[in-house]
């Protein structure tokens, strides 16, 4: 884990568990670990209590039946994420929370299955395309990341005109230096037009470290706390 000293520790991270969820105590973990405050927030409950910025973590969200992230999307949590993402706030979705923000509309195009049908789960090799999102800060564009992936649904599809309009506007947030998945335009992850939802497929919060093979996670994940207190302030300033 690389040092917090710099990160800032009066925010509050909230992490969504929905049923089958299996990388929402990975992700707190990994967020305490950098100095912020967290909160497990279920998928029944219907307000996000305060935090500061949301993730939607990787797993099976209702052990993926219908389509991946279809039927998370209508649980009662979503209605206060969007809410939260409409007002400014920082929202990540991580693997299943990326396809859960394409299903709840909060992010353009669709996951489908892997080209080649196999789940994966490997390294992977990334390049930052943008840095101005919640996942940007301290980073420059063309930087590189190594960053496990582990899905089965990660192949990013989007029609010619929305892939137009993410390339026009640096929503592509990173891209696979060589493609695993068959995702459009090498896409791993993609943000809106205002920057605070970002969706990747690669895990940061199991690139913490050394011993998992990197620490260049720790990156993103600082950057989304930066993003939070960023937010925090002006929220806080807006109010007095």
């Amino acid at each position: 884990m690389s040092a917090a000293a710099s990160v800032p520790r009066n925010v509050t991270v909230g992490v969504v568990q929905f049923p089958g969820t299996n990388c929402d105590l990975d992700t707190l973990d990994a967020l305490a670990e950098l100095g912020a405050r967290t909160a497990l927030l279920r998928s029944d409950e219907t307000s996000l209590s305060g935090v500061d910025a949301v993730v939607i973590p990787g797993g099976f969200a209702h052990g993926d039946y219908l389509r991946t992230g279809a039927i998370a999307r209508f649980s009662p949590i979503m209605n206060a994420v969007e809410s939260f993402a409409g007002a400014g706030g920082p929202v990540v979705g991580i693997c299943n929370g990326f396809q859960v923000l394409t299903e709840a509309g909060l992010l353009p195009g669709a996951l489908r299955p892997n080209a080649g049908l196999s789940f994966l789960c490997q390294p992977q090799q990334l390049i930052m395309a943008s840095v101005d999102h919640v996942l940007g800060h301290g980073l420059s564009p063309s930087d590189q990341l190594s960053i496990p992936i582990n899905h089965f649904e990660g192949n990013y599809v989007c029609d010619g005109a929305t892939l137009q309009r993410l390339r026009a506007n640096g929503q592509v947030v990173m891209r696979y230096v060589s493609n695993p998945n068959g995702s459009v335009d090498d896409i791993a992850g993609i943000c809106n037009e205002s920057g605070n939802v970002v969706g990747l497929m690669p895990h940061p919060e199991r690139a913490t470290s050394e011993l998992l093979g990197s620490t260049d996670g720790c990156k993103l994940l600082e950057a989304l706390l930066s993003a939070a207190a960023s937010t925090r302030q002006a929220v806080d300033h807006h109010a007095a």
